[in-house]
Protein backbone atom coordinates (compact mmCIF):
# COMPACT_ATOMS: atom_id res chain seq x y z
CA UNK A 1 0.00 0.00 0.00
CA UNK A 2 2.85 2.85 0.98
CA UNK A 3 4.39 1.91 -2.49
CA UNK A 4 1.45 2.97 -4.57
CA UNK A 5 0.37 5.69 -2.28
CA UNK A 6 4.55 7.24 -3.18
CA UNK A 7 3.69 6.58 -6.69
CA UNK A 8 0.21 8.61 -6.59
CA UNK A 9 2.47 11.31 -4.66
CA UNK A 10 5.12 11.35 -7.10
CA UNK A 11 2.86 11.68 -9.95
CA UNK A 12 1.11 14.23 -8.92
CA UNK A 13 -1.73 13.91 -10.68
CA UNK A 14 -3.63 16.46 -8.90
CA UNK A 15 -1.63 19.45 -9.63
CA UNK A 16 -1.93 18.28 -13.34
CA UNK A 17 -5.91 17.94 -13.15
CA UNK A 18 -5.60 21.83 -11.13
CA UNK A 19 -3.13 22.76 -14.24
CA UNK A 20 -5.37 21.66 -16.83
CA UNK A 21 -8.70 22.92 -14.69
CA UNK A 22 -7.12 26.45 -15.08
CA UNK A 23 -5.86 26.14 -18.25
CA UNK A 24 -9.71 25.29 -19.51
CA UNK A 25 -11.22 27.96 -17.76
CA UNK A 26 -9.26 30.58 -19.37
CA UNK A 27 -9.55 29.01 -22.92
CA UNK A 28 -13.25 28.48 -22.24
CA UNK A 29 -15.20 31.46 -24.36
CA UNK A 30 -12.19 31.42 -27.09
CA UNK A 31 -12.48 27.54 -28.47
CA UNK A 32 -15.37 26.10 -29.84
CA UNK A 33 -17.87 23.50 -28.15
CA UNK A 34 -16.12 20.47 -29.20
CA UNK A 35 -12.87 21.33 -27.64
CA UNK A 36 -14.56 22.37 -24.54
CA UNK A 37 -16.04 18.51 -24.30
CA UNK A 38 -13.16 17.36 -25.37
CA UNK A 39 -11.30 19.06 -22.41
CA UNK A 40 -14.21 17.63 -19.89
CA UNK A 41 -13.79 14.25 -21.37
CA UNK A 42 -10.22 14.33 -20.73
CA UNK A 43 -10.89 16.11 -16.69
CA UNK A 44 -13.10 13.10 -16.42
CA UNK A 45 -11.03 10.37 -17.44
CA UNK A 46 -7.48 11.89 -15.42
CA UNK A 47 -10.48 11.70 -12.22
CA UNK A 48 -11.45 8.21 -12.99
CA UNK A 49 -7.68 7.02 -12.93
CA UNK A 50 -7.15 8.82 -9.61
CA UNK A 51 -9.93 7.26 -8.30
CA UNK A 52 -8.97 4.13 -9.61
CA UNK A 53 -5.78 4.34 -7.41
CA UNK A 54 -7.46 5.51 -4.38
CA UNK A 55 -10.10 2.52 -4.62
CA UNK A 56 -7.06 0.43 -4.81
CA UNK A 57 -5.67 2.10 -2.08
CA UNK A 58 -8.37 1.90 -0.38
CA UNK A 59 -8.24 -2.13 -0.82
CA UNK A 60 -4.94 -2.79 0.46
CA UNK A 61 -5.28 -0.51 3.06
CA UNK A 62 -9.12 -2.64 4.41
CA UNK A 63 -6.71 -5.94 3.69
CA UNK A 64 -4.26 -4.42 6.12
CA UNK A 65 -6.15 -3.99 9.24
CA UNK A 66 -8.30 -7.09 9.36
CA UNK A 67 -11.70 -8.61 9.02
CA UNK A 68 -13.30 -5.72 11.21
CA UNK A 69 -10.91 -2.76 11.02
CA UNK A 70 -12.36 -0.06 9.14
CA UNK A 71 -15.87 -0.86 9.18
CA UNK A 72 -17.74 1.98 11.11
CA UNK A 73 -15.57 4.44 8.56
CA UNK A 74 -16.72 2.29 5.34
CA UNK A 75 -20.82 2.18 6.98
CA UNK A 76 -20.57 6.33 7.89
CA UNK A 77 -18.67 7.59 4.69
CA UNK A 78 -18.51 5.27 1.87
CA UNK A 79 -21.63 3.57 1.94
CA UNK A 80 -23.61 6.99 2.08
CA UNK A 81 -21.45 8.49 -0.47
CA UNK A 82 -21.96 5.47 -3.13
CA UNK A 83 -26.00 6.01 -2.70
CA UNK A 84 -25.53 9.61 -3.23
CA UNK A 85 -23.91 9.10 -6.35
CA UNK A 86 -25.34 6.64 -7.91
CA UNK A 87 -29.15 8.04 -6.77
CA UNK A 88 -31.20 9.82 -9.71
CA UNK A 89 -31.12 13.55 -9.55
CA UNK A 90 -34.78 15.02 -9.98
CA UNK A 91 -35.10 18.24 -12.38
CA UNK A 92 -34.43 21.72 -11.26
CA UNK A 93 -35.99 23.52 -14.12
CA UNK A 94 -38.73 25.66 -13.28
CA UNK A 95 -42.21 27.12 -15.05
CA UNK A 96 -40.58 30.37 -14.95
CA UNK A 97 -37.37 29.31 -16.42
CA UNK A 98 -39.00 27.47 -19.18
CA UNK A 99 -40.97 30.31 -20.30
CA UNK A 100 -37.84 32.66 -19.81
CA UNK A 101 -35.63 29.94 -22.61
CA UNK A 102 -39.10 30.10 -24.72
CA UNK A 103 -38.65 33.82 -24.97
CA UNK A 104 -34.89 33.67 -25.38
CA UNK A 105 -35.89 31.23 -28.34
CA UNK A 106 -37.81 33.43 -30.00
CA UNK A 107 -35.82 36.55 -29.90
CA UNK A 108 -32.55 34.24 -31.48
CA UNK A 109 -35.23 33.42 -34.13
CA UNK A 110 -36.42 36.98 -34.86
CA UNK A 111 -32.43 38.29 -34.93
CA UNK A 112 -32.20 35.45 -37.10
CA UNK A 113 -34.59 36.44 -39.97
CA UNK A 114 -33.34 39.97 -39.70
CA UNK A 115 -29.81 39.32 -40.24
CA UNK A 116 -30.63 37.19 -43.28
CA UNK A 117 -33.01 39.42 -44.50
CA UNK A 118 -30.04 42.05 -44.38
CA UNK A 119 -27.58 40.05 -46.06
CA UNK A 120 -29.78 39.16 -48.87
CA UNK A 121 -29.98 42.78 -48.91
CA UNK A 122 -26.48 43.82 -49.62
CA UNK A 123 -25.95 40.63 -52.08
CA UNK A 124 -28.70 42.67 -54.26
CA UNK A 125 -26.41 45.52 -53.75
CA UNK A 126 -23.27 43.81 -54.53
CA UNK A 127 -25.04 41.89 -57.73
CA UNK A 128 -25.87 45.89 -59.03
CA UNK A 129 -22.60 46.86 -58.56
CA UNK A 130 -21.18 44.09 -60.02
CA UNK A 131 -23.26 44.38 -63.32
CA UNK A 132 -22.15 48.09 -63.34
CA UNK A 133 -18.59 46.89 -63.32
CA UNK A 134 -18.93 44.56 -65.95
CA UNK A 135 -20.87 47.84 -68.02
CA UNK A 136 -17.30 49.35 -66.96
CA UNK A 137 -15.12 47.12 -68.15
CA UNK A 138 -17.39 46.51 -71.31
CA UNK A 139 -16.84 50.14 -72.20
CA UNK A 140 -13.03 50.41 -71.10
CA UNK A 141 -12.34 47.32 -73.44
CA UNK A 142 -13.89 49.62 -76.16
CA UNK A 143 -11.89 52.45 -75.64
CA UNK A 144 -9.07 49.78 -75.17
CA UNK A 145 -9.54 48.53 -78.68
CA UNK A 146 -9.95 52.11 -80.26
CA UNK A 147 -7.11 53.15 -78.79
CA UNK A 148 -5.05 49.67 -80.42
CA UNK A 149 -6.62 50.97 -83.43
CA UNK A 150 -4.92 54.30 -83.10
CA UNK A 151 -1.54 53.22 -82.05
CA UNK A 152 -1.24 51.00 -85.19
CA UNK A 153 -2.84 54.15 -87.84
CA UNK A 154 -0.04 55.90 -86.07
CA UNK A 155 2.44 53.53 -87.01
CA UNK A 156 1.44 53.10 -90.20
CA UNK A 157 2.14 57.03 -90.26
CA UNK A 158 5.56 57.37 -88.76
CA UNK A 159 6.93 54.41 -90.54
CA UNK A 160 5.97 56.60 -93.48
CA UNK A 161 7.30 59.84 -92.06
CA UNK A 162 10.48 57.76 -90.97
CA UNK A 163 11.09 56.49 -95.08
CA UNK A 164 10.80 59.94 -95.71
CA UNK A 165 13.37 61.41 -93.46
CA UNK A 166 15.94 58.52 -93.85
CA UNK A 167 17.19 60.31 -96.97
CA UNK A 168 17.28 64.01 -95.42
CA UNK A 169 19.08 61.91 -92.13
CA UNK A 170 21.97 60.76 -94.86
CA UNK A 171 21.95 63.79 -96.69
CA UNK A 172 22.26 65.76 -93.63
CA UNK A 173 25.19 63.25 -92.01
CA UNK A 174 26.83 63.86 -95.12
CA UNK A 175 26.61 67.96 -94.78
CA UNK A 176 28.24 67.04 -91.60
CA UNK A 177 31.19 65.35 -92.26
CA UNK A 178 31.87 68.18 -94.94
CA UNK A 179 31.43 70.65 -92.34
CA UNK A 180 33.89 68.77 -89.74
CA UNK A 181 36.31 67.97 -92.74
CA UNK A 182 36.10 72.03 -93.52
CA UNK A 183 36.61 72.95 -90.12
CA UNK A 184 39.77 70.40 -89.24
CA UNK A 185 41.48 72.23 -93.29
CA UNK A 186 40.64 75.96 -91.29
CA UNK A 187 42.12 74.71 -87.92
CA UNK A 188 44.95 74.10 -90.14
CA UNK A 189 44.92 77.04 -91.64
CA UNK A 190 44.79 78.87 -88.47
CA UNK A 191 47.52 77.04 -86.91
CA UNK A 192 50.03 78.06 -89.50
CA UNK A 193 48.14 81.78 -89.54
CA UNK A 194 49.18 81.93 -85.91
CA UNK A 195 53.01 80.75 -86.30
CA UNK A 196 53.10 83.19 -88.95
CA UNK A 197 51.88 85.67 -87.14
CA UNK A 198 54.24 84.73 -84.11
CA UNK A 199 56.96 85.31 -86.64
CA UNK A 200 56.13 88.72 -87.54
CA UNK A 201 55.76 90.00 -84.39
CA UNK A 202 58.98 88.39 -83.45
CA UNK A 203 60.66 89.84 -86.94
CA UNK A 204 59.24 93.35 -85.49
CA UNK A 205 61.08 92.83 -82.01
CA UNK A 206 64.07 91.85 -83.77
CA UNK A 207 64.06 95.24 -85.95
CA UNK A 208 63.44 96.97 -82.48
CA UNK A 209 66.65 95.54 -81.16
CA UNK A 210 68.73 95.83 -84.26
CA UNK A 211 67.76 99.44 -84.19
CA UNK A 212 68.67 99.90 -81.00
CA UNK A 213 71.77 97.81 -81.27
CA UNK A 214 72.59 100.20 -84.19
CA UNK A 215 72.46 102.96 -82.53
CA UNK A 216 74.23 102.12 -79.61
CA UNK A 217 77.19 100.81 -82.13
CA UNK A 218 76.96 104.44 -83.40
CA UNK A 219 77.69 106.12 -80.39
CA UNK A 220 80.17 103.09 -79.70
CA UNK A 221 81.80 104.11 -83.01
CA UNK A 222 81.90 108.00 -82.03
CA UNK A 223 83.28 107.86 -78.86
CA UNK A 224 86.08 105.57 -80.45
CA UNK A 225 86.64 107.98 -82.68
CA UNK A 226 86.81 110.97 -80.52
CA UNK A 227 90.22 112.48 -78.85
CA UNK A 228 88.86 112.12 -75.25
CA UNK A 229 88.92 107.73 -74.77
CA UNK A 230 86.55 106.93 -72.09
CA UNK A 231 88.25 105.64 -68.74
CA UNK A 232 89.10 102.08 -68.21
CA UNK A 233 87.78 102.16 -64.71
CA UNK A 234 84.27 102.59 -66.14
CA UNK A 235 83.99 99.15 -68.22
CA UNK A 236 83.03 97.02 -64.77
CA UNK A 237 80.17 99.16 -64.86
CA UNK A 238 78.65 97.29 -68.08
CA UNK A 239 76.32 94.86 -68.02
CA UNK A 240 78.30 92.66 -69.93
CA UNK A 241 81.58 92.52 -67.78
CA UNK A 242 78.89 91.17 -64.76
CA UNK A 243 80.85 88.29 -63.15
CA UNK A 244 77.22 87.27 -62.05
CA UNK A 245 76.46 83.54 -63.43
CA UNK A 246 73.85 83.73 -66.40
CA UNK A 247 70.25 83.41 -66.43
CA UNK A 248 70.81 79.55 -67.81
CA UNK A 249 72.66 78.79 -65.12
CA UNK A 250 70.81 80.31 -62.29
CA UNK A 251 67.80 78.35 -63.72
CA UNK A 252 69.39 75.30 -64.76
CA UNK A 253 67.30 73.17 -61.89
CA UNK A 254 64.16 74.55 -62.32
CA UNK A 255 64.09 74.48 -65.71
CA UNK A 256 65.46 70.73 -65.21
CA UNK A 257 62.65 70.04 -62.84
CA UNK A 258 59.79 71.72 -64.57
CA UNK A 259 61.03 69.97 -68.38
CA UNK A 260 60.88 66.36 -66.43
CA UNK A 261 57.15 67.34 -65.10
CA UNK A 262 56.35 68.39 -68.52
CA UNK A 263 57.80 65.07 -70.59
CA UNK A 264 55.20 63.26 -67.95
CA UNK A 265 52.56 65.24 -69.09
CA UNK A 266 53.18 64.60 -72.77
CA UNK A 267 53.14 60.66 -71.59
CA UNK A 268 50.18 61.16 -69.53
CA UNK A 269 47.78 63.97 -71.01
CA UNK A 270 49.10 64.93 -74.99
CA UNK A 271 50.00 60.75 -76.01
CA UNK A 272 46.32 59.81 -74.72
CA UNK A 273 44.80 62.72 -76.82
CA UNK A 274 46.99 61.17 -80.05
CA UNK A 275 46.31 57.90 -79.02
CA UNK A 276 42.44 58.87 -79.47
CA UNK A 277 42.29 61.23 -82.23
CA UNK A 278 43.98 58.24 -84.33
CA UNK A 279 42.03 55.00 -82.98
CA UNK A 280 39.11 57.01 -85.18
CA UNK A 281 41.09 56.31 -88.15
CA UNK A 282 43.50 52.66 -87.14
CA UNK A 283 41.45 50.12 -85.08
CA UNK A 284 44.89 48.41 -84.17
CA UNK A 285 45.73 49.69 -81.18
CA UNK A 286 49.38 48.49 -81.37
CA UNK A 287 49.60 50.49 -85.02
CA UNK A 288 48.64 53.35 -82.84
CA UNK A 289 51.38 53.05 -80.32
CA UNK A 290 53.98 52.43 -82.76
CA UNK A 291 52.92 55.53 -84.38
CA UNK A 292 53.09 57.83 -81.18
CA UNK A 293 56.45 56.29 -80.20
CA UNK A 294 58.01 56.94 -83.99
CA UNK A 295 56.80 60.51 -83.63
CA UNK A 296 58.00 60.87 -80.13
CA UNK A 297 61.44 59.70 -81.48
CA UNK A 298 61.53 61.62 -84.51
CA UNK A 299 60.78 64.73 -82.84
CA UNK A 300 63.53 64.72 -80.55
CA UNK A 301 65.87 63.65 -83.27
CA UNK A 302 64.76 66.78 -85.03
CA UNK A 303 64.62 69.11 -82.26
CA UNK A 304 68.25 68.47 -81.47
CA UNK A 305 69.11 68.94 -84.98
CA UNK A 306 67.38 72.46 -84.91
CA UNK A 307 68.98 73.27 -81.42
CA UNK A 308 72.70 72.57 -83.21
CA UNK A 309 71.67 74.79 -86.44
CA UNK A 310 70.46 77.25 -83.82
CA UNK A 311 73.84 77.60 -81.80
CA UNK A 312 75.75 77.13 -84.43
CA UNK A 313 73.74 80.87 -85.71
CA UNK A 314 74.29 81.97 -82.32
CA UNK A 315 77.68 81.48 -82.30
CA UNK A 316 78.46 83.18 -85.36
CA UNK A 317 76.63 86.36 -84.81
CA UNK A 318 77.86 86.74 -80.84
CA UNK A 319 81.38 86.11 -81.98
CA UNK A 320 82.66 89.62 -83.30
CA UNK A 321 80.95 91.19 -80.72
CA UNK A 322 81.27 89.17 -76.88
CA UNK A 323 83.41 90.79 -74.53
CA UNK A 324 83.47 88.56 -71.25
CA UNK A 325 83.86 87.91 -68.81
CA UNK A 326 81.39 84.57 -69.25
CA UNK A 327 82.78 82.38 -71.96
CA UNK A 328 80.97 82.39 -75.50
CA UNK A 329 79.45 78.90 -75.17
CA UNK A 330 77.51 80.24 -72.10
CA UNK A 331 76.78 83.48 -73.56
CA UNK A 332 75.29 81.13 -76.49
CA UNK A 333 73.14 79.04 -74.21
CA UNK A 334 72.22 82.16 -72.17
CA UNK A 335 70.87 83.77 -75.38
CA UNK A 336 69.16 80.86 -76.97
CA UNK A 337 67.38 80.13 -72.80
CA UNK A 338 65.95 83.69 -73.40
CA UNK A 339 64.52 83.42 -76.71
CA UNK A 340 63.41 80.14 -77.28
CA UNK A 341 60.57 81.91 -78.98
CA UNK A 342 63.01 81.88 -82.31
CA UNK A 343 63.11 78.32 -82.47
CA UNK A 344 61.08 77.35 -85.51
CA UNK A 345 59.20 74.49 -84.62
CA UNK A 346 57.51 74.07 -87.77
CA UNK A 347 59.84 72.95 -89.62
CA UNK A 348 60.92 70.08 -86.88
CA UNK A 349 57.07 69.56 -87.32
CA UNK A 350 57.25 69.05 -91.05
CA UNK A 351 60.56 67.43 -91.01
CA UNK A 352 59.26 64.72 -88.10
CA UNK A 353 56.00 63.91 -90.57
CA UNK A 354 58.46 63.73 -93.61
CA UNK A 355 60.58 61.19 -91.85
CA UNK A 356 57.33 59.76 -90.40
CA UNK A 357 56.03 59.04 -94.49
CA UNK A 358 59.10 57.07 -95.27
CA UNK A 359 59.02 55.08 -92.35
CA UNK A 360 58.74 51.18 -93.11
CA UNK A 361 56.99 49.99 -89.20
CA UNK A 362 54.23 52.52 -89.03
CA UNK A 363 51.27 52.65 -91.91
CA UNK A 364 48.48 54.89 -92.16
CA UNK A 365 45.18 55.16 -94.27
CA UNK A 366 46.15 57.03 -97.77
CA UNK A 367 43.06 59.25 -97.17
CA UNK A 368 44.31 60.60 -93.90
CA UNK A 369 47.38 62.39 -92.83
CA UNK A 370 50.15 62.27 -89.64
CA UNK A 371 49.36 66.36 -89.52
CA UNK A 372 46.48 64.78 -87.39
CA UNK A 373 49.15 64.78 -84.23
CA UNK A 374 50.51 67.88 -85.30
CA UNK A 375 49.89 69.71 -81.82
CA UNK A 376 51.58 66.05 -79.80
CA UNK A 377 54.65 67.03 -82.61
CA UNK A 378 54.88 70.30 -81.82
CA UNK A 379 54.98 69.91 -78.00
CA UNK A 380 56.94 67.40 -78.31
CA UNK A 381 59.76 69.27 -80.23
CA UNK A 382 59.62 72.31 -77.88
CA UNK A 383 60.00 70.23 -75.11
CA UNK A 384 63.17 68.66 -76.80
CA UNK A 385 64.55 71.96 -77.84
CA UNK A 386 64.18 73.09 -74.44
CA UNK A 387 65.90 69.83 -72.53
CA UNK A 388 69.20 70.74 -75.39
CA UNK A 389 69.94 73.73 -72.81
CA UNK A 390 70.16 72.01 -69.78
CA UNK A 391 73.99 72.08 -68.36
CA UNK A 392 73.31 68.30 -68.63
CA UNK A 393 71.12 68.07 -72.02
CA UNK A 394 68.00 65.35 -71.54
CA UNK A 395 67.92 62.97 -74.40
CA UNK A 396 65.98 59.83 -74.91
CA UNK A 397 67.13 56.41 -74.49
CA UNK A 398 68.50 54.13 -77.50
CA UNK A 399 65.58 51.81 -78.80
CA UNK A 400 66.26 49.01 -80.83
CA UNK A 401 63.29 46.22 -81.83
CA UNK A 402 63.28 42.93 -79.95
CA UNK A 403 66.00 44.12 -77.01
CA UNK A 404 66.59 42.72 -73.95
CA UNK A 405 63.44 43.94 -71.36
CA UNK A 406 65.63 46.00 -68.51
CA UNK A 407 63.23 47.04 -65.26
CA UNK A 408 65.40 49.95 -64.61
CA UNK A 409 64.68 51.85 -68.00
CA UNK A 410 61.12 50.43 -68.78
CA UNK A 411 58.25 49.26 -67.21
CA UNK A 412 55.54 46.57 -68.70
CA UNK A 413 52.13 47.40 -70.26
CA UNK A 414 48.97 45.93 -69.19
CA UNK A 415 48.81 43.63 -72.06
CA UNK A 416 52.45 42.09 -72.10
CA UNK A 417 53.46 38.67 -71.21
CA UNK A 418 55.20 38.98 -68.11
CA UNK A 419 57.44 36.28 -68.89
CA UNK A 420 58.59 37.29 -72.21
CA UNK A 421 62.29 38.82 -72.25
CA UNK A 422 62.12 40.30 -75.24
CA UNK A 423 60.37 43.64 -75.98
CA UNK A 424 58.23 43.48 -79.00
CA UNK A 425 57.62 46.81 -79.61
CA UNK A 426 57.54 50.41 -77.14
CA UNK A 427 54.60 52.55 -75.99
CA UNK A 428 56.88 55.34 -74.93
CA UNK A 429 60.60 56.26 -74.53
CA UNK A 430 62.67 56.45 -71.51
CA UNK A 431 64.41 59.84 -70.37
CA UNK A 432 67.98 59.98 -69.64
CA UNK A 433 70.41 62.29 -68.65
CA UNK A 434 73.97 60.73 -69.06
CA UNK A 435 73.36 57.24 -68.65
CA UNK A 436 70.92 57.25 -66.06
CA UNK A 437 67.28 57.52 -66.29
CA UNK A 438 65.17 60.24 -65.25
CA UNK A 439 61.94 58.98 -66.39
CA UNK A 440 61.07 55.31 -67.04
CA UNK A 441 59.26 54.63 -70.42
CA UNK A 442 56.83 51.73 -71.38
CA UNK A 443 56.94 48.51 -73.30
CA UNK A 444 54.95 45.55 -74.29
CA UNK A 445 57.00 41.70 -73.87
CA UNK A 446 55.83 38.85 -75.76
CA UNK A 447 57.08 35.61 -76.93
CA UNK A 448 58.70 35.96 -80.49
CA UNK A 449 59.29 39.62 -80.44
CA UNK A 450 62.76 39.38 -82.52
CA UNK A 451 60.82 37.39 -84.80
CA UNK A 452 58.20 40.05 -85.42
CA UNK A 453 60.63 42.75 -85.30
CA UNK A 454 62.68 41.60 -88.46
CA UNK A 455 59.56 40.91 -90.25
CA UNK A 456 58.76 44.51 -90.22
CA UNK A 457 61.92 45.78 -90.77
CA UNK A 458 61.76 43.99 -94.05
CA UNK A 459 58.63 44.96 -94.95
CA UNK A 460 58.87 47.59 -98.28
CA UNK A 461 58.88 51.21 -97.45
CA UNK A 462 55.33 53.17 -97.71
CA UNK A 463 55.90 55.64 -100.35
CA UNK A 464 54.36 58.93 -98.92
CA UNK A 465 51.24 60.57 -100.20
CA UNK A 466 51.35 64.29 -101.90
CA UNK A 467 49.41 66.21 -98.50
CA UNK A 468 51.87 64.07 -96.23
CA UNK A 469 55.12 65.31 -97.79
CA UNK A 470 53.33 68.68 -98.75
CA UNK A 471 50.91 69.29 -95.78
CA UNK A 472 52.65 72.38 -94.75
CA UNK A 473 55.28 75.27 -96.14
CA UNK A 474 58.45 75.16 -94.16
CA UNK A 475 58.88 78.29 -92.30
CA UNK A 476 62.57 80.22 -92.79
CA UNK A 477 64.20 80.65 -89.52
CA UNK A 478 65.66 83.97 -88.46
CA UNK A 479 68.82 85.21 -90.78
CA UNK A 480 72.08 84.79 -88.62
CA UNK A 481 72.56 88.74 -89.48
CA UNK A 482 68.94 89.36 -87.28
CA UNK A 483 70.40 88.00 -84.24
CA UNK A 484 71.96 90.38 -81.67
CA UNK A 485 73.82 90.05 -78.73
CA UNK A 486 72.16 93.40 -77.08
CA UNK A 487 69.09 90.65 -76.10
CA UNK A 488 71.28 89.19 -73.86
Amino acid sequence: MADSLRRLVNTSSFSVLQDKLESWYKDYHVISCDQNLNRCCELVELTSKIQGQLFTILNFTAREGGHYAGVDVLKSRLLPWLGTCFSMATSSVTNDTSLNLIQESVEKERKIRELSASHENDMQKMETQLCSTHLQLDSVKQELADAHLQLDNTKNMSATTLLATEDEILQLKAELRAARDQVETYKRKVDVLDDYERQVRLLRDEVSFLTAEKSMLQERLVRSCSPSPLPRQSRPSSPLKSESPTRAQLTNSSRHARLVSRFSDLYAVERLEAQSLLRRYIDDLEMVQRIIFIATVEAFQAAKLAYRQFKLRVKKTLSPSHLGPETLEDSVVDYIVRNLDLYDVQASVNDVINAMNVNPRISFPPEVDFVLINSFIRETCRVAFAMQTLDSPLDLAFTSGGELYSDNKYRRSYDSEFTAPLVAYHVWPALVEGDSVIVKGEAVTRRGALWRSRSRSCSPVRSGSPTRTLGFSRSRSPSPGRLSASRL
